[in-house]
């Protein structure tokens, strides 16, 4: 049976206010929660048994996804009282796996979409008899990542997280968030405190002697830490641009899912998800946006590439255009918020106080 361990403790600082009462893979995209795609994806390349290594707010998952049984997976749930950073929260989840120790294990991050062939990626560890496997992409700006070189068959020769030096740019390749371990190596990390896979574990099994196997792949891939990037992502699994066997409906310009109403005149395209029960009055135009359940889009309004939280209100010619508005927030007619702009839980702003609002 191949097993897989789910890195969803974060706290999704970069995403608030999306995550002040929701932890960042149970924010919805394309109208299921983040984690749905991931553990889907998982399903399709053969596993079967997932531990999901949580921390902050852990309370919100085992109650969407029970025992795992309606996902064909089997879950288990382990829960960090302090944060322990991915390598200590993989070591924690060991504990939990049935594989022997020869066997390999997927560990995943909880913020990356990507089109891996996971089942593949598997295959790979095992043809080239890897300690670890790590699932590589490219990237024109690695600044913001661990830069990863290899050599001949793949063998990774080094790690430089997050460069700042002219002189550790010596790649374009990046560390993609998805690993596989051979069982008995998650063992060797330290058990019980703060560990970090990619400044402690990853260099020190290569200091070891240890095979770390990188494998390339250019298809899709995206980071999921920031709202702009969270938005893209719920519109690209819309459209197809990427796959996933969790998204409710066929791939189109927009999802509506049940209860949703939208009224003759409104407009929306571009991957745009309106949620149970949300309502969008008639002249609005939304564009590759996330309209969230229960929301209210007054007439005219435009919403491009932005995120409405759950029953806000968005009001009357009001337009946002890379905007996040929180949950249960109210922004009044007439506004204009752009670049990065959010408006934090609950918060009301007048009809017509702000023309341009940047952060």
């Amino acid at each position: 049976m191949t097993e897989a361990v789910l890195l969803v403790g974060g706290k999704g600082t970069r995403l608030q206010p999306l995550t002040l009462t929701t932890p960042k893979p149970m924010v919805p995209a394309a109208g299921v929660p983040f984690l749905a795609h991931q553990l889907a994806r998982a399903r399709a390349a053969g596993v079967r048994h997932v531990v999901l290594a949580t921390s902050y707010l852990a309370e919100v998952f085992e109650p969407y996804f029970g025992d795992g049984s309606a996902h064909g997976l089997r879950l288990t749930y382990v829960t960090e009282d302090v944060p322990l950073g991915t390598g200590g929260a993989v070591r924690a989840a060991a504990g939990a796996l049935a594989s022997g120790p020869a066997d390999p294990v997927l560990v995943l991050n909880g913020d990356i979409l990507s089109g891996l062939d996971l089942g593949g990626l598997l295959h790979r560890h095992e043809r080239a008899g890897a300690d670890v496997t790590l699932y590589l992409t490219r990237a024109e700006d690695p600044r913001a990542f661990g830069l990863v070189p290899t050599g001949p068959g793949g063998r990774v020769l080094a790690f430089t997280e997050k460069p700042r030096r002219p002189e550790e740019f010596v790649t374009d390749q990046v560390n993609a968030g998805v690993y596989v371990f051979r069982r008995e190596v998650m063992d060797t990390i330290p058990a019980g405190r703060p560990v970090s896979l990619e400044r402690e574990t990853f260099p020190g099994l290569l200091a070891s002697g240890a095979l770390l196997h990188g494998v390339v792949d250019t298809s899709y891939w995206l980071d999921l830490g920031r709202p702009a990037s969270f938005v893209r992502a719920s519109a690209d699994l819309v459209r197809g641009v990427v796959r996933s066997p969790a998204v409710p409906g066929e791939p189109g310009e927009f999802l509506l899912l049940p209860g949703a109403r939208v009224e003759a005149g409104a407009r929306l395209g571009g991957g745009t998800v309106v949620g149970a029960g949300a309502h969008v009055a008639a002249g609005a135009e939304i564009e590759g946006s996330v309209v969230l359940d229960g929301a209210r889009v007054g007439e005219g309004a435009r919403i491009r590439a932005s995120m409405v939280g759950r029953q806000a209100r968005v009001g009357p010619r009001t337009l946002l255009d890379g905007a996040v508005i929180g949950d249960h927030a109210g922004v009044g007619a007439d506004n204009e918020l752009r670049d990065g702009a959010r408006v934090w839980c609950g918060t009301t702003i007048p009809d017509a106080a702000i023309r341009f609002s940047a952060v």
